[in-house]
C-alpha cells in the first residue's frame, strides 16, 4: 500500500470521486502544510493559516499504478489555476500532491514528468504543488464522506466520471 496526499480544490469532491475508484483502499479529508499545530474549518476558511484541503489516498499498486492515479487526479482539477476550482477561490482551494519524506523517489519522477507534460500540452503554467507532506490535521468528522451524507452538496468535481 502507498499514501499520497491530493489537493484538487474541494476536498468533499476529492473524497467521493478516489472512494468510487478501483484500486483506493481508504480515504480521509484534512487540511495539510499550515502554520498552526490545530485547525478547524472555519479557521482554514479565513485563508491565512497556509492550510489547503486534501484528501489522503491509500492505494493499492496492484490494482492501481501512481500513475493512473495521477492520470485520475489531473483529470478532475484545472491545474493552471491559482488558488481556485470551480466556484471556490482562496488558497486552500490550492491544487498539490504531498508525500511523506521517504516517499519522494517514488513519486517525485513521475509527478514532476506529468507536470512538465501536461505545461507543454497545454502550453500553460501548471500551480499544482509537488511538496513533502509537513503537517496533517485530520477534518472535523462532518467532512468525512460529506458527499455520500449530502448527496446535493457542491463540488466542482464530477464523480460519476470515476472508474
Amino acid at each position: 500500500m502507498k499514501e499520497i496526499i491530493l489537493a484538487a480544490g474541494c476536498f468533499w469532491g476529492t473524497q467521493a470521486y478516489f472512494d468510487r475508484t478501483t484500486g483506493i483502499v481508504k480515504t480521509e479529508v484534512g487540511y495539510a502544510n499550515g502554520n498552526k499545530d490545530s485547525i478547524t474549518y472555519q479557521e482554514v476558511c479565513k485563508g491565512n493559516t497556509n492550510f489547503v484541503e486534501v484528501c489522503k489516498v491509500i492505494f493499492d499498486e496492484s490494482k492501481i499504478t501512481f500513475e493512473k492515479l495521477l492520470e485520475d487526479f489531473f483529470s478532475i482539477i484545472n491545474p493552471t489555476l491559482l488558488n481556485r476550482q470551480g466556484n471556490d477561490i482562496g488558497t486552500q482551494y490550492r491544487t498539490g500532491i504531498y508525500y511523506n519524506g521517504d516517499d519522494k523517489s517514488f513519486f517525485e519522477e513521475k509527478v514532476i514528468s506529468k507536470i512538465s507534460q501536461l505545461e507543454e500540452k497545454l502550453s500553460k503554467k501548471v500551480y499544482t504543488e509537488f511538496l513533502p507532506l509537513q503537517k496533517y490535521v485530520k477534518a472535523e468528522e462532518y467532512h468525512q464522506k460529506y458527499l455520500d451524507k449530502n448527496p446535493n452538496g457542491y463540488c466542482h468535481i464530477d464523480i460519476t466520471k470515476a472508474k
